[in-house]
């Protein structure tokens, strides 16, 4: 971490808690914190980063994506489909590294990844990914791992769903997340736990991009769910949900589920129902523009034309009802390094710029339990990013991020064009 003061300046400043754009901005940075905003004096001996007609923002964070699956061998979208069968371990790491900067570029600081549906014969790759951007070997954003999904047999989570593979082909372990039943759930969410995950993913509904259930399907019976759940928070870790259709959803929520992630198929009722067990929702609904699902098979397209259209209406919906709301792309569903569209999204379906904003940094951070970011102010983490314009009046400013800095290192630092 930087030890000397540095001073940053630029023609505005976004207060998310506040709701508000401050102007000029002035923010003082020493040790990896940020130390005051817009203070009376800096200090003599800083070095000072001019950064012009710019907007300063908190780092972004992008509740649901997956750094171990495409990148730059996929730059459109969905990753090769055999890529279940054809990539090892080492290399999917490798390519999470290319991932964790294109991410950490575009201005996103901290990510949950939500979780591994590959074989990897039980390690925990973003668990080893996150531990290495800590130390420094390469620039990346902070990860709050899922280790594997956990998921059932023939679920969507369920690797060999997604390359439709025969049987024997790709056998997976508990400790890759594939269980059936109370005991191996608690088996796999314990492994998980053990080896460094912070959060669990489950698989609780059909999806849209795999050859498994319908879409609305619930796969685990309620027993399954509430054990899941009662594993994880007894070791004081959350339990993200992809949970598309209405009933699995219910089912979470019932469960104690703390995120539910899509959400597409939800009813009025059910969006209440998130409102009155606080339970936060991760819609990723730039999916329906960014998704590339040219090359999937028909099948997997119909599905896609039916739940889209239906997830935007859902998500205003919720917007309106008041659930709290983080933001996440599904990427590489949406390519590695295109993660602020998910903000015009939010935008999109009914959420004012600012509150989109709130979505991928106060909220987001409520919803990870990190008391440490997600706004500028003084005590908290120096994750800092610069875009041209006001946010606030258009969201697309979040296209163009000209500065990026994490723990008070500045990654990015662009002039303007």
């Amino acid at each position: 971490m930087s030890t000397g003061a540095t001073v940053l300046r630029a023609a505005r400043w976004v207060d998310v808690e506040a709701g508000v754009v401050r102007a000029p901005a002035v923010i003082v940075v020493r040790g990896g914190l940020i130390e005051s905003v817009d203070p009376s004096e800096t200090p003599a001996d800083a070095t000072v980063l001019d950064l012009g007609d710019c907007t300063l923002l908190p780092g972004l964070m992008d509740m649901e994506l997956n750094l171990l699956i495409g990148g730059p061998d996929n730059p459109t979208g969905l990753p090769n489909p055999m890529h279940g069968v054809q990539d090892d371990p080492v290399y999917r790491t490798l390519r999470g590294t290319v991932n964790a900067r294109a991410t950490l570029m575009a201005g996103f600081t901290t990510v949950r990844n939500l979780g591994l549906m590959v074989k990897t014969g039980g390690y925990l790759l973003d668990v080893d990914l996150n531990l290495a951007i800590e130390q420094g070997w390469f620039p990346g954003p902070r990860i709050v791992s899922a280790g594997h999904a956990i998921t059932p047999t023939g679920g969507h989570l369920d690797p060999t769903m997604f390359q439709k593979l025969a049987p024997h082909i790709m056998p997976m372990s508990i400790q890759e997340g594939m269980a059936d039943g109370v005991p191996a759930v608690q088996a796999a969410t314990r492994y998980q736990i053990k080896y460094g995950a912070g959060v669990i993913k489950i698989s609780a509904s059909g999806g849209v991009m795999s050859h498994s259930t319908a879409p609305g399907t619930q796969q685990y019976s309620d027993a399954e769910l509430a054990a899941i759940v009662d594993e994880a928070h007894r070791a004081g870790i959350k339990v993200a949900a992809h949970a598309h259709g209405d009933a699995g959803i219910r089912a979470c929520i019932r469960a104690g589920v703390d995120c539910i992630e899509h959400g597409s198929l939800a009813s009025d009722d059910t969006v209440q129902m998130m409102v009155d067990h606080g339970t936060f929702l991760v819609p990723t609904s730039y999916l329906s523009e960014g998704l590339d699902t040219s090359k999937a098979p028909p099948a997997l397209r119909r599905k896609a034309a039916e739940v889209f259209p239906r997830a935007r209406r859902m998500l205003s919906k919720a917007i309106e009802a008041g659930v709290k709301i983080a933001c996440g792309t599904d990427a590489p569903a949406v390519p590695h390094g295109h993660n602020a569209k998910e903000l015009w999204a939010l935008v999109d379906r009914g959420m004012t710029p600012m509150q989109a904003l709130r979505a991928a940094t106060v909220t987001s951070a409520e919803l990870i339990d990190a008391d440490d970011r997600g706004r500028l102010a003084p005590g908290l983490l120096a994750d800092i990013i610069a875009v041209p314009g006001d946010p606030s009046h258009d969201i697309t400013a979040l296209d163009t991020v000209r500065f990026v800095m994490k723990d008070g290192i500045v990654h990015k630092n662009e002039p303007a064009a």
